[in-house]
């Protein structure tokens, strides 16, 4: 039960009828101080007609958990996407398409480098003078894991020392603005000036609003756009970005799991229209990429030629870090889609493999002796963690041989001085008989090894896709579509059509890490594309109503000048999984509570059920505010919308009907 206060700059009063509504209160609960001039008990749909792009480059960026890379295209020449130029370093036999999500701060916490050149410079430091600098990878979890998410959330580098993550992420966000900028300005063949530039960033689906916030504000910190124009900035969901690329395939551009035999992951029959290998699919993507640019239908490809009005589809992206699923629905003729089911997903992504070969470095050398050889020799760790990466892509199911993963000298010689013994011995004694030693100062992982390794995680996702399609929203899935990293994982691709290969077609695209990046900068040449969507949580505000004896709880209850009103009812803006358009928008209207007042701030709650009625009931919290300014102390009505990939607000003046500044904000709790 909230505390009781004297009501102060943040209360409002509701114009209108005298008899239904409170003057201003002389006692009101802090976090019910507001009731709604206008309450309208669903979204109104406000069309909004298709506008051409007023920018004229799209510049995208797919900020991943392991990788990450940026992507753009001129708006007069929509049908081309042009991919970043290929990074210099990397890994032999890799793609490298995208750089690795790895960043570099000098001692005094300058920036130093990004991606490859981070990665080989902190590698080729002496190991003394590596502990003073601080790398970081893989810090895009931190943001998805912290579940009070503030501006002040901090970061720790391999080598202990913290930073501000905001900082972080904008040194990451700089990097790629200023090689985007250089690239886009190589080929463009007139002068472009800040504000005719797009900006896109991915983000998960499964991400809540602080987290997108949190991107937001680190692209303004970044320099992208200014606060100032923050439509010049899309947040596009990562598996919707998929999606909306998806609709673009030829045939020939997909791998077609259900026309495959169940094999060990090596194709049989030569013969079969979709029998293209991920080796094949590499190859051309090689032959191609000297141009880096590719062209995409202007219309829907091949693919969708299949699909009927109202068939249904599933996008996985396996990503690095998460699984991110979405359920949409293509509208004929426009091409458009419509959500089905809201965004869900999880911590099933490929890290899980790398934590799970960590847990078994544990299990084999001790866990303790494996935080001791992270903190003093972090850059050798960092060398450890890149050759399982280069082995584990090179997993598959069925496979004779053995992984061989090379252990750092520094790691044997570690070990040795520590414990006294060698590495070879540490394995003797562990029984782990999965894992062999060789002379040559190698691991070698067998099957069984592997297995153990990938199958945590690809249950979970297997698990995750299975209980979505069970859903009735969900019932008569035609295709299923697996994008990201991940994707091109066999044991993943094996264990996906095994388990649902009888019940969907389960398609691939060739280029299934750039899947993501092409359909960010297809988003933001037509944010329209996406034209439902279904809302994550229900979202609302603390309200006072009249007070209904033996309706309402008497804990509730509030006497003011002889009236009775039941304080703490959550006043609806939208519920979970509801439908919301993109236009459609929910109104309030308010009014400051006493003369002079300047400022209306007004608390969102939230809950994961739609099962509330207060809130003060469990689930249900306080997850952000309403600032409306107030150039009079009169009557402001608010608009909010729900339908994009952010919640937005805009406010005017009643009277006036002037606008007045309104801001969201998520970070401040």
């Amino acid at each position: 039960m909230a505390d009781m206060v004297q009501p102060d700059s943040n209360s409002l009063q509701i114009l209108g009828d005298d008899s239904s509504v409170p003057s201003s209160p002389a006692t009101v609960r802090n976090d019910c101080s507001i009731t709604p001039l206008t309450p309208s008990p669903s979204p109104r749909v406000e069309v909004r007609p298709r506008m051409a792009c007023p920018f004229s480059v799209v510049v995208a960026i797919d900020f991943g958990t392991t990788s990450s890379g940026y992507a753009f295209s001129f708006t007069q020449d929509s049908e081309a996407i042009h991919m970043m130029k290929r990074w210099e370093g990397g890994d032999p036999g890799v793609a490298n398409q995208k750089s690795p999500t790895c960043l570099l701060l000098t001692p005094e916490l300058r920036f130093h480098s990004f991606g490859f050149a981070a990665r080989d410079f902190y590698h080729d430091l002496d190991p003394e003078e590596a502990r003073h600098w601080l790398y970081f990878d893989k810090f895009k979890m931190k943001i998805h894991s912290t579940s009070d998410l503030t501006m002040e959330k901090e970061l720790e580098a391999v080598n202990g020392r913290r930073v501000r993550a905001i900082e972080v992420f904008a040194h990451a966000l700089r990097f790629f603005r200023e090689h985007a900028l250089k690239e886009v300005k190589d080929q463009s063949s007139s002068v472009l000036e800040g504000d005719e530039i797009r900006w896109v960033i991915t983000v998960p689906a499964v991400w809540r609003q602080p987290a997108k916030q949190f991107m937001r504000e680190a692209a303004y910190l970044a320099g992208l756009v200014s606060p100032d124009s923050p439509e010049q900035l899309l947040i596009a969901l990562e598996p919707e970005a998929a999606s909306i690329y998806c609709r673009k395939l030829r045939l020939h551009q997909v791998l077609d799991l259900s026309l495959q035999p169940i094999t060990n992951g090596l194709e049989l029959d030569e013969s079969r229209p979709f029998d293209s290998s991920f080796r094949q699919a590499r190859e051309q993507l090689r032959r191609s990429r000297h141009s880096r640019t590719f062209l995409v239908e202007s219309g829907t490809g091949e693919l969708w030629s299949e699909l009927q009005t109202g068939d249904r589809y599933i996008v996985a992206d396996c990503g690095g870090g998460t699984v991110d699923l979405t359920v949409h629905q293509i509208e004929q003729p426009q091409g458009t889609l419509k959500e089905l089911y809201k965004a869900s997903g999880g911590p099933y992504g490929a890290v899980g493999v790398d934590l799970a070969f960590e847990a078994m470095l544990c299990q084999i050398f001790g866990e303790d002796f494996i935080q001791s050889f992270k903190a003093k020799r972090p850059a050798a760790w960092v060398d450890l963690t890149i050759a399982f990466e280069a082995r584990k892509r090179t997993a598959a199911p069925g496979r004779a041989n053995a992984l061989n993963i090379s252990l750092p000298f520094s790691f044997i010689d570690y070990y040795k001085r520590h414990r006294g013994q060698s590495v070879e011995a540490a394995l003797r004694r562990s029984n782990m008989n999965i894992v062999k030693w060789s002379s040559q100062g190698m691991l070698r992982l067998t099957q069984e090894a592997m297995n153990e390794l990938f199958q945590p995680t690809i249950v979970n996702i297997v698990k995750h896709i299975e209980e979505l399609m069970a859903k009735p929203e969900v019932h008569g899935v035609r295709f299923l579509f697996l994008v990201g990293g991940f994707a091109e994982s066999p044991m993943l691709q094996k264990a996906v059509q095994k388990s649902l290969g009888q019940t969907c077609r389960i398609i691939i695209p060739h280029d299934v890490g750039l899947t993501i990046l092409k359909g960010a900068v297809l988003f933001g040449l037509d944010p329209t594309v996406v034209r439902v969507r279904r809302c994550p949580l229900t979202y609302g505000v603390g309200v006072l109503n009249r007070f209904i004896e033996g309706r309402h709880p008497r804990d509730k209850l509030l006497i003011k000048d002889g009236r009775e009103w039941c304080t703490d009812i959550l006043d609806r803006f939208v519920s979970v999984d509801q439908s919301v358009a993109l236009g459609e928008v929910v109104r309030r209207s308010y009014t400051p509570a006493r003369l002079g007042q300047r400022k209306i701030i007004i608390n969102i709650y939230c809950s994961a059920t739609d099962d509330v009625t207060y809130i003060s009931d469990p689930g249900v919290r306080k997850c952000g505010t309403i600032t409306l300014d107030l150039p009079e102390p009169r009557e402001i009505r608010a608009t909010m919308q729900f339908g994009d990939t952010e919640i937005k607000v805009t406010a005017v003046d009643v009277m006036s009907n002037r606008s007045v500044r309104a801001s969201i904000d998520f970070l401040s709790n």
